[in-house]
C-alpha cells in the first residue's frame, strides 16, 4: 500500500498559510494584471472571453458564479489558497455554467448548504478540468448536472471526509457526476468518507486509473465506485481498502444498480488491488453487475473474503 501511495502525486497536506481579510487584491486576472477584492468581480471581468484568475494564498470566504467564457482558477501557491465555507446560490464555492473551467492547486473546505449538497465545485454547464486540488470536510467535493458532450477530468487531487446521508433527498458523495459524456479520474486519492459513495458517476464513459480509495477511516459509507446506469471505459491500476464502518459493504464497484442507461460491454476492470482494512473479517464482492453486459474483468488482486464478481 505504501508503495502505491508513493506513486500518487496528490496534494500535500502541509499547514495552510492564512492572510487577513484586508489583504489587497487576492484575485488577479493574469492577462490584464488587474487585482480584485472579490472573486465574482474577477470572474465578471473575464466575462465571455478567456482568462486566468490567480488566487493568493490564504483563506477566502468567497464564492463565484461563472455564466460564460473559459476561466482558469489557479492558486498562486498550490495547496495554500483555501475557499472556506462560503457558497453561492446555496450550491458551491464555484458554480460553473460557462463554456469551460479549469481549477488548479485550490483547496475547498467546509461547504454546507440547507439541502445537504454543499460542494466545492458545482458544474451545471460546460467542461471541467481539475488538478492538484483538495476537497475536504464538506457535503460533496464535486457535483455536476448532466449534458450531452460535457466532460470532467480530475488529476492529482484528494478528497477527504466528504459525503453525507443526513439530507431528506438522499446521500451526497465525494464526487457525483451527472449524465455527461465522460469522466476521467487519474492519480487521485479518496479517503475517510462520511457517507454515500466515493465516486458516483452517470457518465457514459469512465476512465479511473492510478488512484486510491482508503475507506479505513470512513463512517457510514457505501460503494467505492458506483456506476448507477452503467458505463463503458476502464477502471485500472488502483487501490481499494474497505473499512469497518459501512452503511453498505456488499460491493466495491457496482454496474447499473439503478437500471441500464448506458452499455457496459466496453468496461474493462483490471490491475486493481482490493482488500479489507486490517482486522476486518467479512465477505464482499469486488464487481457487482446488475446487467447482462459482458464487463471485461481482468486480473485483479483481491484480499481474503472478496469475490471477483456476481450478477445481481
Amino acid at each position: 500500500m505504501k508503495l502505491a501511495m508513493n506513486r500518487l502525486i496528490a496534494l500535500p497536506f502541509a499547514a495552510l498559510a492564512l492572510i487577513g481579510a484586508g489583504a489587497p487584491a487576492p484575485f488577479t486576472v493574469v492577462e490584464t494584471g488587474r487585482g480584485y477584492a472579490r472573486l465574482q468581480d474577477a470572474v465578471n471581468a473575464i466575462g465571455g472571453g478567456m482568462g486566468t484568475i490567480r488566487v493568493a494564498s490564504g483563506r477566502h470566504a468567497q464564492c463565484a458564479v461563472q455564466v460564460a467564457g473559459d476561466v482558469l482558477y489557479q492558486a498562486e501557491v498550490p495547496g495554500q489558497a483555501v475557499f472556506d465555507s462560503a457558497t453561492c446560490e446555496g450550491k458551491a464555492a464555484l458554480v460553473l455554467r460557462g463554456r469551460s473551467a479549469r481549477v488548479e492547486g485550490l483547496v475547498f473546505a467546509n461547504m454546507r448548504v440547507p439541502d445537504f449538497n454543499g460542494a466545492g465545485i458545482r458544474l451545471e454547464q460546460g467542461n471541467l478540468a481539475v488538478s492538484q486540488a483538495w476537497f475536504r470536510d464538506s457535503e460533496q467535493g464535486i457535483l455536476t448536472g448532466g449534458g450531452a458532450g460535457m466532460t470532467v477530468s480530475i488529476d492529482k487531487s484528494t478528497f477527504t471526509r466528504l459525503g453525507t446521508c443526513e439530507g431528506p433527498g438522499g446521500c451526497a458523495h465525494s464526487i457525483y457526476i451527472g449524465d455527461i459524456a465522460a469522466l476521467t479520474v487519474t492519480r487521485s486519492r479518496f479517503e475517510a468518507g462520511r457517507g454515500g459513495h466515493y465516486v458516483k458517476s452517470r457518465a457514459a464513459r469512465i476512465e479511473l486509473v492510478d488512484s486510491s480509495f482508503d475507506d479505513s477511516a470512513g463512517k457510514g459509507t457505501n460503494y467505492m465506485v458506483d456506476l448507477p446506469g452503467g458505463a463503458s471505459g476502464r477502471i485500472a491500476n488502483s487501490w481499494f481498502v474497505q473499512g469497518r464502518d459501512k452503511e453498505n459493504y456488499s460491493a466495491f464497484i457496482t454496474v447499473a444498480p439503478e437500471g441500464r442507461q448506458h452499455s457496459s460491454a466496453g468496461l474493462v476492470v483490471e490491475g486493481n488491488d482490493a482488500r479489507f482494512a486490517p482486522g476486518i473479517s467479512r465477505s464482499s464482492t469486488f464487481l457487482a453487475n446488475w446487467t447482462d453486459d459482458p464487463v471485461q474483468l481482468g486480473a485483479n488482486r483481491l484480499g481474503e473474503g472478496i469475490r471477483r464478481s456476481d450478477r445481481r
